[in-house]
Order: C-alpha cells, then sequence, then structure tokens
C-alpha cells in the first residue's frame, strides 16, 4: 500500500469528507493565519479551542490565529455542531492539517535557507538557522497547501505544549460581557426590510380565508406575501411589522388538525412501530441466583429549547442568487433543504453563519431561515430581516420528545444485580435539515405545493439518539435493552441538548439508587461494585472524595445524591453530587462534578460547558415542560413555561481530570443526565420518597408522598 493510500486510511474526523489542505488554512500577508471550520460557534467556546490547536501545532502565537466564520461558499462541510463531536472531529481534523501544513513549511524554509531540516529552530513562524532566517509567510504560496492532508505526528508532549491545556480567554466572550451587538438579532444591512410570518398558536393544515385589508394600511407595510398556507408581511420598520402580524392573525382563519393525546406516554407505548432490541447478553448461572426483582417507570416530558433571544435570520436575493444569514448549527444542511424548499440549485445558494441565542440543539434557527428567504423572493433585492416572536418560538420550533421507560432488575442474595432489562418508547430525536428527502423547514409544508414534513429519526449507535445512554456502563450478567420508535409525532420533535441521555440517565442512575437501597448498600459502594472501568470508577470516587460524601450528616429537609454516565459511552465520563434542601420547592445548593474528557484542550472551556449543562439540566429537572393543548402546544410564554432563576442557580464545583494520554472528546452534553439524577436520589434522600417522572415540581412530590 502506498503512502497517499495509507494516509486517506488514516484520516480522523472531518478530513475524511474535507482531505484537501486548502479547505482549512491560508496564511494571509499580514502574518496572521485564517483558519477555517465548518463547526460554528453557538456559546460554547469552541472556536477559541479550536484556534488553540491551530496555534500549537502551527507553534505560532494565540494572536496570530483568525478564525473565519462558517460560510458554505469558503468552510469545509463538517455536518451539524452537535453531539459534543467538535473537539473529537473538527480539532482532530485541525491538528492534522496543521501539523502538515508546518511541515510543509519547515521544507520549504530549509529550501530557501539552504540548510538541514533538523537544524531548523522555529519562534512564532520565524526559521532561523545558520545565522539566517525567514518566516512562514516567506515560505507560503497558493500551490503549497493545494494538496490532501497528510497525517503528521503531533507538535509535542504534554510538557512540551504552549497553547493546548492553558485557559486561553474566550474569543467570544467580551462583546457578549460589554453588551456590544455580536447577535444575529443585532444585524442590520443597508435598504433592509423587517419581516414577520403569521401562524396561528396551534397545529393547521392550511390557511382558510383572510381579510389583510386592516394590515395593509398599516403606515409602513411593504407587502403581504402569501403562497398557500404560507403568510408573512414586509415592512420598513419593525414596529409595523409587528402591527401587521398581529392584525393578519386575527383577520385569518385556519384549517385545524386532529386534537391531541391527553396522556402522551400512554400513547406512546400505544403508537411504537418498530421495536428493537439494542442490546443482549445472556448468564443462565447468574440468572439462577435471582432473589429479588424490582422494576420502575420513568417519565420525561416534551421540553422546549427556551432560547433567550428568538430565532432570527436575514436573507437576501440578488439576480439568481439567495444569501441567508443564519445561527443554524448545521449552514450545509440548511443550505441543501433551502434549495428544496426555493426550487433552487444547491450552488445557488449562500449560508452563513452568524451567532444567535444558545440553545444545543434544533430549534426554530432554521425555519426561520427559510421564512426570511421566502420574503426576500418579493422584497427585490432589498435584505429582509425576519425575527420570531416569542411564541412562534415555544409553539413552533421543535422540541426534545417525551419519553417513557420502564426498568426491571433483580438481585441474588448478596445483593449483586443478576439481571437487568430497559424499555423504552419515543419519537425520533432529530428532524434536522439534511437528513430526508424533503425539505425539514416548518414553511416548507405549507406552501400552494407543499413539501411533505418528514419524520424525526434516530441516529444508529453506538452514539445512538433516543436510546442515547439505554445501555448501561455496569457490569451486568443478564441484560436487555429495547429501543420502542414512534414515528407519529403529536407534535414536532428533534434534537435537544444530550437527546435520550437525559432521560435514559435520569432513569438509569434512578433504579441504581432504588437497587442500592434494596441491597441495603451505600449508593456509591453500589456503583462501584457493579463497575470495572477504571476512568468510570475515578470520576465518581472523585466526585464523592470532594463532596465528602462519607462525611454528610442527615439533617430534615437536606439530602444528596449521585448520578453517573459515561456520554453515549463513548465520551466524556461524568459524575455529579448534588445537595439539596426541600421545602415548599426543592432548591439546589450544591453540584460537585468530576468529568475525565481525555486531553484537555481549554481547561476553563470545559469547566464552562460542565457548568452551564449541569445548571441548565438543574432547570430542566426541577421546573420544565411543555404543556400541550387540545391542538398544540399551549406554554406559549414564560408564565407557561418557567425555567431556573439566576436566584436559583446553585453553586458548581469542578473536579477536572486531565488524561493527556486519552484523546479530546467534547463535554457539552455530559453533565445532562447524571445532575438530574443526582437531584433526584437527593429528593428521595431527603424525603424518603422517590418520585420518578419530570420535572420534579412541588405538585409531583406531594403526589408521590400521598401515594405512599
Amino acid at each position: 500500500m502506498n503512502a497517499v493510500a495509507d494516509a486517506r486510511l488514516r484520516r480522523p474526523g472531518s478530513l475524511e469528507k474535507n482531505p484537501r489542505l486548502s479547505q482549512w488554512l491560508r496564511l494571509e500577508h499580514d502574518g496572521t493565519v485564517s483558519i477555517f471550520s465548518g463547526k460554528v460557534e453557538i456559546g460554547q467556546g469552541i472556536l477559541t479551542a479550536l484556534a488553540q490547536i491551530a496555534a500549537e501545532e502551527l507553534g505560532i502565537a494565540l494572536e496570530r490565529i483568525r478564525m473565519v466564520a462558517a460560510d458554505t461558499s469558503l468552510s469545509p462541510d463538517e455536518g451539524v455542531t452537535s453531539g459534543s463531536l467538535s473537539i473529537q472531529d473538527s480539532g482532530s481534523a485541525l491538528r492534522c492539517a496543521c501539523a502538515h501544513a508546518r511541515a510543509l513549511l519547515l521544507e520549504r524554509a530549509a529550501e530557501r535557507l539552504g540548510v538541514p531540516g533538523g537544524s531548523l529552530r522555529v519562534d512564532d513562524g520565524t526559521v532561523r538557522a545558520g545565522g539566517r532566517s525567514t518566516s512562514y509567510w516567506e515560505c507560503s504560496d497558493t500551490a503549497l497547501f493545494d494538496r490532501e492532508v497528510e497525517e503528521r505526528a503531533p507538535s509535542g508532549s504534554r510538557g512540551e505544549r504552549r497553547v493546548v491545556g492553558t485557559s486561553s480567554p474566550r474569543r467570544d466572550l467580551p462583546d457578549k460581557i460589554s453588551g456590544r451587538p455580536c447577535f444575529i438579532q443585532d444585524m442590520a444591512l443597508p435598504r433592509m426590510l423587517h419581516g414577520r410570518v403569521v401562524r396561528p398558536p396551534h397545529g393547521f393544515t392550511g390557511l382558510g380565508s383572510l381579510d389583510d385589508a386592516k394590515a395593509k394600511m398599516i403606515p409602513g407595510v411593504v407587502a403581504i406575501v402569501r403562497d398557500g398556507g404560507f403568510l408573512g408581511v414586509l415592512a420598513e420598520r419593525e414596529e409595523a411589522a409587528i402591527a401587521a402580524q398581529r392584525a393578519l392573525r386575527a383577520a385569518a382563519s385556519w384549517k385545524e388538525v386532529a386534537a391531541l393525546p391527553g396522556d402522551i406516554y400512554a400513547w406512546l407505548k400505544e403508537n411504537a412501530i418498530d421495536h428493537r432490541v439494542i442490546s443482549e447478553k445472556s448468564d443462565g448461572d447468574a440468572k439462577s441466583r435471582e432473589a429479588r426483582t424490582l422494576a420502575a417507570s420513568y417519565s420525561k416530558p416534551y421540553i422546549s429549547h427556551a432560547s433567550i433571544g428568538p430565532s432570527c435570520a436575514l436573507a437576501r436575493f440578488e439576480g439568481d442568487k439567495m444569501t441567508v444569514w443564519s445561527h443554524s448549527q448545521g449552514i450545509f444542511n440548511l443550505r441543501h433543504d433551502l434549495a428544496m424548499a426555493l426550487g433552487m440549485p444547491e450552488e445557488a445558494v449562500v449560508v452563513r453563519h452568524a451567532e444567535g441565542a444558545g440553545c444545543y440543539g434544533h430549534n426554530g434557527a432554521d425555519d426561520v431561515a427559510l421564512d426570511a428567504a421566502l420574503l426576500a423572493r418579493a422584497a427585490g433585492s432589498r435584505p429582509v430581516r425576519v425575527q420570531w416572536m416569542r411564541d412562534d418560538e415555544f409553539g413552533w420550533a421543535p422540541c426534545g420528545p417525551a419519553m417513557a421507560m420502564e426498568l426491571r432488575a433483580s438481585l441474588d442474595p448478596s445483593g449483586n444485580i443478576v439481571a437487568w432489562q430497559h424499555e423504552l418508547w419515543s419519537n425520533g430525536h432529530s428532524s434536522r435539515p439534511g437528513r430526508s428527502d424533503q425539505p425539514a423547514l416548518l414553511a416548507s409544508w405549507h406552501l400552494a405545493r407543499p413539501h411533505e414534513r418528514p419524520s424525526a429519526i434516530n441516529m444508529p449507535l453506538p452514539a445512538g439518539a433516543a436510546d442515547r445512554n439505554a445501555i448501561p456502563l455496569y457490569d451486568l450478567p443478564n441484560q436487555r435493552v429495547v429501543n420502542h420508535y414512534v414515528r407519529e409525532m403529536p407534535v414536532r420533535t428533534s434534537a435537544l441538548r444530550s437527546l435520550g441521555a437525559y432521560a435514559n440517565v435520569f432513569a438509569i442512575e434512578s433504579f441504581m439508587n432504588e437497587l442500592a437501597q434494596a441491597a441495603g448498600a451505600d449508593p456509591i459502594a453500589f456503583r462501584l461494585r457493579h463497575l470495572g472501568d477504571p476512568r468510570a470508577r475515578a470520576v465518581i470516587e472523585a466526585a464523592a472524595h470532594r463532596a465528602n460524601w462519607s462525611g454528610w450528616v442527615p439533617r430534615e429537609g437536606l439530602g444528596h445524591g449521585i448520578g453517573f454516565a459515561k456520554y453515549k459511552n463513548l465520551g466524556a465520563y461524568c459524575a455529579v453530587v448534588a445537595e439539596l434542601t426541600v421545602g415548599q420547592e426543592v432548591r439546589v445548593n450544591r453540584l460537585i462534578i468530576a468529568v475525565d474528557v481525555g486531553l484537555v484542550i481549554n481547561p476553563d472551556g470545559v469547566r464552562n460547558q460542565i457548568e452551564g449543562g449541569a445548571i441548565q439540566s438543574t432547570s430542566w429537572t426541577l421546573k420544565e415542560q411543555l404543556r400541550l393543548g387540545e391542538r398544540g402546544i399551549a406554554s406559549l410564554g414564560w408564565e407557561d413555561y418557567p425555567i431556573l432563576k439566576f436566584s436559583e442557580v446553585p453553586a458548581v464545583e469542578i473536579e477536572l481530570i486531565d488524561r493527556p494520554e486519552f484523546p479530546a472528546v467534547g463535554s457539552g452534553e455530559a453533565a445532562q443526565g447524571p445532575t438530574a439524577a443526582a437531584i433526584a436520589n437527593a429528593v428521595e434522600n431527603a424525603l424518603g420518597v422517590r418520585v420518578r417522572d419530570l420535572p420534579l415540581t412541588p405538585e409531583r412530590i406531594i403526589a408521590a408522598i400521598e401515594r405512599q
């Protein structure tokens, strides 16, 4: 096998799809290096971490690295920024690309200086040998990087690293902290029109009748745009667009959809169409030792992304070209579906990423991009900005699916688990663009020539989707895990941070505590008894030690609990200890978290991600649920969808275990499930009552007490 073929076999991460070196970096005349990544900044600090990787491998100062915002006309296609995969996929690809670029530059420098390559000394891109010097920039030309990336050795060992492993300041934070306009919601283009789209606050199959006379009389209204059931307005000023939207909504009648089910969990169990055993193993000898069997049911509601800033997009249609600015997490997938919906060739559509309010999943960002594009076609060559309203975001953005789970396990006379069964019922966890032969964009389903709405799907294991983390990491002799897939969607579902891992880990780790109690064992000792993975054991022991688990003093109304998972059973290890008070409501006082992400690129970045995930999970676990009305989502504002307040945010302590001998993995979703389970176990520890249905509201806790 030749060297080129061998290199292709070993291409890591996103290089498989984007093998050209010139796709990843370019040396600029001003002494900087432009780095191109298809991954996008959504508040997770990824562009800072990728810049650190590039600076490390090139051997230059971090300040020389310029990260170029993702753009379908410039960037490598890296799919979707999701699944805690950016460091694994983009980071590993970028490391290889920059290591190869450095090797090429040094070869060229040796030629220019007339010396052997081994005699070169490099300092921030300046190359010296024998009293002479040159630089990367003098050695570079467009032809140098016009080749495929080859695997090269990384820049150095842990002790030699200068940038990777340091807490370099986040590049995206100064503007946010100072309040400087930096989000897509702040963007304004010359001659820009403002748009709004009119939809009812419930599901509909089409637009019945419309009297638009009042809306047309509003000063500043430029046009009313209608295409089948798609209805929008263009105006010179935003307040005029909002007034016209309200007038049109009041004057329109809609063809309604069928009523939604009353008991969503029973409905899920009745409507599953695919029943897949995803893990099964058996040991007759172990099963013969069964002495006691326990069973429990758990549930998770529909959850909104609840982004603080509603979704927004800008679009401009000039000639036969459509340019869209979007905070989508997958700009290439969005381009694909926009082209389908608009009936345009894909090369005629350019999507440029602009940062928006964070959501860590599939919210309305992609949908509003099509809204803006449809209105832009009616605006001549003027750009159009479309901003969803709060009720649009709650009512029409995809939400995280409701899930039902049933667990069953048997203990032997010594209190060891000898049999385990886990069944789950759920819709698919992804209806993102780019994954179907029909556009996964809201407006496309309501046009005069409508597209069929694709069903949410599940990505296959080992990462999985609904069944993510449904296979326990514990060493169990008998095990059966079944995923019951529900295709029909009462409400639209898609990816929400950690997908099914949040609910599955909540259920598994809650049940582990119930089994530990039945076995008369300490919850942490019980877990360690069933866990051989040394990295898994290490995070549990580190969290317990930092929390002084063995020194906990029981007091009325106070509780502590543990939760653990290895995200996707492939990624970061995370253990959480929650300490809380139960009064009129649950108040989480402290979260102690140990995490192992392998090689740590930016310690502060990892801590930020784990803290943010744990706080969001605390909000989901205590408060968040989308309530369904007869025809659609009934939670259309903050008064109907409470989230954790700043005054309720717990103290979070992070124990970061750096393991440079292992590849770096992402941390963005590792804390979601363990935090939920730790809180649920702490509530049981405080009250002696097990609450198995999320969220853990006062009403649910009272109901559980009354059932005892």
